[in-house]
């Protein structure tokens, strides 16, 4: 191991870095009560900038794929008993210095943040006004290309208040365009292209991946030319391959070379599998013999087509996962089957609880680069990166959240 120290921070690697004053071990351990960092270098097409060490291996592996899910014997592994333990109380975070911007990992979350919506169509609206009502200590902005809209949600929310506690809720203001990365974190909610109530279609989110994905390019685009360094959380369908998208177009230069001076890939978090474990909630509830999964039942996997459902994570029966997941894809065909589009409980579960959760350090579901798909599990943001939960998983498990990655990497 060499060990380094950089602007009070603690850093040690495999590698030999030039430019990092060392320190010697000794005097490396001695003090050690914050965060610290392992340097590695890996592919930044697929790797994350950086995340949170969960297992002793992954100071030694490459690999970021699915894999990173499920949980490896560290047994053999000779490692300082200081770095197992700094580990167990996750506080050592991965660090890809193949990103020219990797120094801006060493950094803390914020301890107030300012929050950035884009468009307030159904689902941004919804989404602002669960964050009015449960958000504590946050700043919102928002912001519409429809004036008359932003004019409108301008007064809505601010006219949401409670006798005698008037100002108990987030302020909130309205954004010029050039403020949108102002922010710690952006929300994207723009659409285009969604589907009519009454349309037949196998897959809506689908139908507006070709539009939307002109609207996130530019937006990430403008993310990079802005040297934005907080998270970039995509709301709109299809979110797993709109997080791919937007970190493609922002890591981009001009000439179509990809220089990854734009977003880190664990800079975009995709919000929208919390609402595929609300719907498992909801059918298991309606079912004794599926009522489990309120403890111990997982989703992974994209928001839609390729969902994966388990049942349990202790006990896992395929046929009761398959039954949940085929519920929780179809939930929104059975919503608009009524006449109404199924944004409320998305806004909802998969934004603005799942936001908060994100902010407050607290696990929630959503969508992170792993290898070269963005891919959901349940994780959460730490002062040490990203979080992916690990357990040991049933193999048939394992083969459908393969299979489901791998339909994912295919597309793009």
């Amino acid at each position: 191991m060499y060990y380094y120290k950089f602007n009070g921070c603690k850093l040690f690697s495999m590698d030999e870095y030039e430019g990092l004053e060392q320190e010697e071990e000794n005097t490396f351990y001695s003090s050690i009560n914050e965060t610290i960092y392992f340097l590695n270098k890996n592919n930044p097409m697929h790797s994350k900038r950086a995340f949170c060490i969960t297992d002793v291996s992954q100071l030694f592996s490459k690999d970021e794929s699915v894999n990173i899910l499920y949980k490896n014997d560290s047994t053999d592994y000779s490692i300082d008993p200081i770095i197992k333990r700094l580990i167990a109380d996750r506080k050592i975070k991965s660090i890809n210095t193949n990103y020219p911007t990797w120094k801006d990992e060493l950094i803390k979350l914020p301890n107030k943040w300012r929050i950035n919506v884009m468009a307030l169509g159904d689902v941004g609206s919804t989404l602002l006004v669960g964050l009015v009502l449960l958000g504590k200590d946050i700043e919102i902005g928002i912001y519409d290309r429809n004036e008359s809209k932003l004019m409108r949600w301008e007064r809505e929310l601010k006219q949401i208040r409670i006798p005698f506690n008037v100002d108990c809720f987030p302020k909130i203001r309205i954004l010029n365009e050039d403020e949108l990365f102002e922010c710690d974190m952006f929300v994207f909610c723009a659409s285009k292209g969604i589907p009519k109530v009454g349309e037949q279609l196998s897959d809506y989110r689908m139908v507006q991946f070709e539009e939307n994905s002109k609207i996130i390019s530019q937006y990430a685009k403008i993310a990079r030319n802005s040297k934005f360094k907080g998270i970039f959380a995509v709301i709109s369908d299809p979110v797993e391959l709109l997080c791919k998208v937007a970190f493609l177009a922002s890591n981009e230069n001009d000439n179509g070379i990809y220089d990854f001076n734009g977003l880190a890939s664990n800079q975009i978090i995709g919000y929208g599998l919390g609402v595929m474990n609300a719907r498992a909630v909801y059918y298991a509830e309606k079912d004794p013999a599926l009522i489990h999964y309120k403890e111990e039942g997982r989703v992974f996997g994209p928001h839609g087509s390729g969902l994966v459902v388990a049942d349990s994570i202790i006990n896992y029966d395929d046929v009761k996962s398959m039954f949940l997941t085929q519920k929780c894809v179809n939930a929104n065909v059975e919503v608009r089957k009524l006449g109404y589009k199924p944004y409320v409980a998305p806004s909802l579960s998969s934004g603005a609880l799942s936001i908060l959760a994100t902010i407050n350090g607290d696990f929630f579901y959503g969508s992170t680069l792993m290898e070269d798909a963005f891919f959901g599990s349940k994780i959460r943001l730490t002062n040490s990166g990203i979080e992916i939960e690990q357990n040991d998983l049933d193999i048939k498990l394992r083969e459908r959240i393969k299979a489901s990655f791998d339909e994912l990497r295919s597309i793009i």
